[in-house]
C-alpha cells in the first residue's frame, strides 16, 4: 500500500482543516516545500497536494506551490482542488502534477470529466469521491449532492476510472480512525459487480481520520491501494520514521 502524505494549501501555506471546514484552519508551515523535502528524506515517494483556495474559487490557484515542489523534489504528486477546465488541467500538468484529482466536476459536469479520462488515461485522472453519510460532497465539501457513493464509483469504474480517493468527511481531520467499514464495503461491492470484472478494477485510496500507525496495516489488509495521511503526521501521532520503516519493510 502506498503511503501518500497530504499537503493542503491556503494562500501558499501548509494548513489542515477539520471536516473540511475552512473556519477550523490551522497553519502548520509557511513553506510547503520544507514539508515536502522532509517527506522525501524519509523515503516517501508520493504527495497529495490540495489547492484549498482553488476548491473555493473553482479554478486552479496555487499552481506555483505545485511547480516549486515538483521542481525541487522527486515526489510523484497528485494535485486537486478546483480543477474545472481543460486549461486548469494543462496548468496542473505543466506545473508538474503526475496525476490530478477531479471531484465536483465528476458530479456536476460528467462529460468534461469523462473527456479527461479519454484524453489523459486512467493513470493520470483520479476520481475524488468524498462523502458524508455515503452521499457525495462537492465544492470543497461545502455542498452535499444526491449522488450515492457506491453507485457513483461503480458508474465511473464502468467509464474506465481506476484510481479513487475516498474521504469520509465526518472522519477528516478528527484523528478518530478511518472508515474501515466503508472501505471494506466499497472494495467488496465495486469488485464483486460482474460488470466490473474486466480490466478496470478499483484502486482505492483511503483518506481521512488516520490517527495512529496501527491503522495502516489494517487498511492494507482490506485491499486499499494507498492511504493519504494528513493531520496525524502534523500532530505527531505518526512519525516519519514509522512511515519510513513501513515503506522499507512492505
Amino acid at each position: 500500500m502506498r503511503i501518500i502524505p497530504a499537503i493542503d494549501i491556503i494562500e501558499g501555506k501548509c494548513v489542515r482543516l477539520s471536516k473540511g471546514d475552512y473556519s477550523t484552519k490551522k497553519i502548520y508551515n509557511e513553506h510547503p516545500l520544507e514539508i515536502a523535502k522532509q517527506y522525501e528524506a524519509h523515503g516517501i515517494e508520493y504527495l497529495h497536494l490540495v489547492d484549498l483556495d482553488g476548491a473555493k474559487a473553482s479554478h486552479i490557484v496555487n499552481h506555483k506551490v505545485l511547480e516549486t515542489i515538483a521542481t525541487k523534489t522527486n515526489l510523484k504528486i497528485d494535485f486537486g482542488g478546483g480543477l474545472k477546465t481543460d486549461d486548469d488541467l494543462r496548468i496542473a500538468f505543466e506545473s508538474g502534477a503526475g496525476q490530478i484529482t477531479g471531484g465536483s466536476i465528476a458530479v456536476k459536469k460528467p462529460d468534461i470529466f469523462k473527456s479527461w479520462l479519454s484524453k489523459f488515461g486512467a493513470d493520470k485522472i483520479i476520481l475524488g469521491a468524498d462523502a458524508n453519510n455515503e452521499k457525495i460532497a462537492i465544492s470543497g465539501w461545502l455542498e452535499e449532492s444526491d449522488e450515492e457513493l457506491i453507485p457513483f464509483v461503480k458508474n465511473y469504474i464502468k467509464e474506465g476510472v481506476s484510481y479513487v480517493i475516498c474521504t469520509d468527511i465526518a472522519k477528516d481531520g478528527m484523528l478518530q480512525g478511518p472508515s474501515f467499514d466503508l472501505y471494506k464495503k466499497m472494495i467488496e461491492q465495486c469488485h464483486s459487480d460482474p460488470e466490473n470484472s474486466g480490466e478496470a478494477s478499483l484502486k482505492l485510496i483511503a483518506s481521512g481520520g488516520i490517527s495512529k500507525f496501527d491503522e495502516l496495516p489494517k487498511l492494507a489488509e482490506l485491499g486499499c491501494e494507498g492511504t493519504i495521511i494528513g493531520k496525524a503526521i502534523y500532530e505527531n501521532k505518526i512519525s516519519l520514521k514509522q512511515l519510513e520503516h513501513y515503506i522499507v519493510n512492505s
